[in-house]
């Protein structure tokens, strides 16, 4: 049964790596140009940088939301997860609450704040393309829907959250519309997004895996305002306010395995959504079945509508390289697998997707100023971005 990747014990970078001050640092393979979202396979822009107040939210959101966890025993309840998913027991490792709890604050505020990069990119984009084909007054749609496949361990529900606080915030990379002013550089790309005032997000959670409870508490956290002193003045706790709002922020967890999920069930749950993603979980599908992968990928493109957005995120490099029929002279690179299935078609009629935009290697380096209990750790990636034609 497959477990997302993102339940390797093994870190996919070292916070000593990375370079002091206040400002995350990107970086990309010689071979491959910075940044996502042209009509190209790669583009040179850089991503925008994020707020460090933001960054330093959202990990407050996972130490907020899990005090309990924080406990004497963390580091070895910690070692016995680490050794069931190095034994591939991903039941045993998710069918714990203490090991869930302990999973969530250890690796996923470092993957979210890597994802609310990438993210940021790809929403913005779209919701910037969204605003141009309006005609008129028309105010189309301003709910933006979103699934995440292996999705459950709370790294997408946060990034996401930090997506739209960039979304509706006055001092959002993003302005909104009727010339609310943004304290961003006004030269970057992303700040020409336009945002509606009222954009709201509906996600969708999907894993192997019960997330049920760590979703709905994490889903708190983010839509309440944050636990301060009750000794606190009355005014302090008037200032308080969530990282969304509650009405703009609806996210529903779904437990199914991807890798025999009936074509009706998938299509009830992703055939009209705007964006699916599928981040450090795709390898792992190909690890434990690459022929149910492939009709998985299939059965996907058959129920989603023109225009959604595939995003597909994975370790980079030698780490998401795929043995044929188990024989380690027959590898290929998962991204070569995936656009084997989605590319396919000779003619205009014949081609389901296209693929947006491509990036080899990218590290997200994690800010050295930033605040939290435990180890925040860099992230190195691979990205790839496709339409649904």
């Amino acid at each position: 049964m497959p477990a997302p990747a993102k339940s390797k014990a093994n870190p996919t970078g070292r916070r000593g790596d990375q370079p002091k001050g206040k400002k995350n640092k990107t970086y990309a393979t010689a071979t491959t140009p910075r940044g996502l979202l042209t009509a190209a396979a790669v583009i040179a822009k850089p991503p925008p940088e994020l707020p460090f107040e933001l960054q330093q939210l959202i990990l407050n959101i996972f130490k907020d939301a899990f005090p309990s966890a924080f406990g004497d025993d963390l580091e070895d309840v910690l070692q016995e997860v680490k050794g069931k998913l190095f034994g591939r027991d991903f039941l045993g490792t998710f069918g714990r609450d203490d090991y869930l709890r302990a999973y969530v604050v250890r690796w996923s505020p470092s993957r979210a704040l890597g994802y609310l990069e990438i993210l940021s990119e790809i929403i913005g984009k779209a919701l910037e393309e969204r605003e141009e084909g309006r005609v008129g007054d028309d105010q189309g749609s301003q709910l933006f829907r979103i699934a995440c496949l292996g999705g459950g361990a709370g790294a997408e529900i946060v990034s996401l959250a930090g997506v739209l606080n960039l979304l509706l915030s006055k001092s959002s990379v993003f302005p909104l519309k009727d010339g609310i002013e943004t304290a961003s550089a006004p030269d970057s790309e992303l700040n020409q997004s336009r945002a509606p005032a009222d954009l709201r997000f509906t996600i969708k959670l999907i894993d192997i895996a019960d997330w049920a409870a760590i979703t709905d508490t994490l889903n708190t956290s983010l839509t309440t305002p944050p636990p301060i002193s009750k000794y606190a003045s009355a005014s302090v706790k008037a200032s308080q306010k969530p990282l969304v709002p509650a009405s703009a922020f609806t996210t529903t967890f779904h437990q199914h395995d991807l890798l025999n999920i009936s074509s009706d069930t998938l299509a009830d749950l992703v055939g009209n959504q705007d964006l699916i993603t599928i981040l450090f979980t795709l390898n792992e599908l190909y690890t434990t079945s690459l022929p149910k992968t492939q009709a998985f990928l299939t059965t996907l493109t058959k129920v989603v509508k023109p225009g959604t957005l595939l995003l597909v995120v994975d370790s980079a490099g030698s780490y998401s390289t795929i043995s044929l029929n188990g024989k380690p002279e027959k590898q290929y690179p998962m991204h070569w697998l995936v656009d084997h299935t989605l590319l396919a078609g000779e003619t205009v009629e014949e081609k389901k997707w296209k693929k947006i935009c491509e990036e080899a290697s990218r590290w997200f380096r994690v800010d050295e100023e930033l605040k939290y209990k435990l180890e925040l750790e860099d992230m190195r990636c691979q990205i790839h971005l496709y339409k649904r034609l």
